[in-house]
């Protein structure tokens, strides 16, 4: 579409304007269908299975002797 907009503009700030955002748009694309295809061929990560991390255990409390 932007390049139909540049090419019926008539002023060259409109021309330049619509040329640029063509060319944006263009290299946007062509980066979006290569990440595309990136993450198509990507291997999934591994999770490391790490050990759950407990509280350390409480010392035991002392009980006052029973009279």
């Amino acid at each position: 579409m932007s390049w139909v907009l540049c090419v019926t503009r008539h002023s060259a700030g409109a021309f330049g304007f619509w040329l640029l955002m063509g060319i944006v748009g263009a290299i946007a694309t062509v980066l979006g269908f290569a990440q595309a295809r990136i993450e198509a061929n990507a291997q999934p990560e591994m999770l490391l299975d790490l050990p759950v991390r407990r509280p350390p255990p409480e010392p035991p409390q002392e009980h006052p002797p029973q009279p």
